[in-house]
């Protein structure tokens, strides 16, 4: 398969960078943060496009992966912003819970990776590979030292992924209680050092 891979997507993609950060992390995220089309609403409006790398074949969106440095963070937002979609209340309980999951801080010197989507069509052509290895060497050019990521403890495949990558485990979080709403009980956080 030829590809291109860009950094940073012009913004006629935003909706379909939305749909395609929401068909990976929507199982996960749906229960604080759905339903669907408020949730893509929501995307649409905080995604920053100049914070990640992507492929796009044909017009079509086929893989994405965003990033968090001092620079900003692709998949972000702020109080304003959920108040702006889900009202006042609804949107300040939603961010709290959202924030109780999260461990999106990096560690020093590292960058991070803010979400990874590949189209279901386009697995296993080397869009995912692409994309990783587009971040690693965007990390090396800034002068990082490591990339690193969050994966849901019980998601193999992608940990599987990632460790054939360079990936290697770092930690493990328990979520405790918070795991009868998101529907996993750990994140495990994941580094490449470069």
């Amino acid at each position: 398969m030829s590809f291109q891979v860009l950094h940073g997507l012009p913004e006629h993609y935003r909706a379909a960078a939305a749909d395609l950060y929401w068909q990976a992390f929507g199982g996960k995220l749906g229960p604080v943060m759905g339903p669907p089309a408020r949730a893509q609403n929501y995307l649409r409006r905080v995604l920053r496009l100049d914070q990640c790398f992507a492929i796009v074949q044909d017009r079509t969106l086929l893989g994405i992966v965003g990033l968090h440095s001092e620079a900003g963070t692709f998949a972000g937002g702020t109080a304003g912003d959920f108040g702006a979609v889900y009202g006042p209340l609804r949107g300040f309980w939603r961010l709290k819970l959202l924030m109780l999951v999260a461990n999106k801080d990096p560690d020093a010197g590292a960058l991070m990776i803010d979400g990874f989507s590949v189209q279901a069509a386009a697995r296993g052509q080397g869009v995912g590979a692409a994309l990783l290895e587009a971040a690693v060497a965007y990390a090396r050019a800034q002068g990082f030292d490591a990339v690193q990521l969050d994966v849901v403890g019980s998601n193999w495949r992608a940990r599987g992924f990632y460790q054939r990558h360079g990936f290697t485990v770092q930690s493990q979080r328990k979520i405790g209680p918070l795991r009868f709403i998101f529907g996993f009980d750990s994140t495990v956080r994941m580094q490449r050092k470069l």
